[in-house]
């Protein structure tokens, strides 16, 4: 039997994320679990409305989406403990520019680069819906047909309401063999 447990916001695990973003043309970066998919070329990313990063993002519309594997966890942590306003966090990372001018951090295995197209206020955060215009990624992390083998690759994943950090799990199959065979099961 199920037990109603409240209020629980239970649709994570999501990847570990941080942001990159220029502020005051100065890189800022900043740890980010709260992402989604809106569409196969676009994501949500959420911020609460009193990071330091948010004004630079919405002035260049533009920002970084640096995907967090177990090598840089620790400084990824970093990049979300302290704020932008208190501390330069430019020298944080390694970082090469994107065609669109968001720095991308040089440790992120995967990296995209995103265009916002729209910010929506909802209660203490502000949701940005970006454009994915550039994926750049590490080629030992790719499979023979060029897509991100999540297998090799072993992003981090944050899971609320416990606050904890998981590493990707094991495959349980290829989904549209699965779904065909248990279709074709029945």
């Amino acid at each position: 039997m199920k037990k109603n447990i409240g209020n629980q916001f239970a649709f994570y695990p999501t990847p570990v994320i941080v942001v990159g973003a220029l502020v005051d043309g100065k890189p800022d970066f900043t740890l980010v679990a709260h992402i989604g998919i809106v569409t196969h070329d676009a994501a949500l990313v959420s911020l609460n409305k009193a990071h330091y990063i948010n004004r630079g993002i919405k002035q260049n519309k533009v920002l970084s989406v640096n995907v967090v594997d177990e090598s840089w966890l620790e400084k990824a942590a970093v990049a979300g403990g302290i704020s932008g306003r208190n501390a330069d966090k430019s020298t944080l990372f390694g970082y090469t520019f994107g065609g669109l001018g968001a720095p991308i951090v040089d440790e992120a295995k995967l990296a995209m680069e995103c265009a916002v197209e729209d910010v929506y206020e909802r209660g203490s955060f502000e949701n940005f819906i970006v454009k994915v215009v550039n994926t750049f990624a590490e080629e030992s992390i790719l499979t023979d047909g060029g897509k991100p083998d999540y297998r090799k690759f072993k992003p981090v994943l944050f899971e609320m309401p416990n606050y904890t950090f998981l590493k990707t799990g094991e495959t349980l199959g290829e989904c549209k063999s699965f779904i065909q065979n248990k279709i074709g099961r029945n």
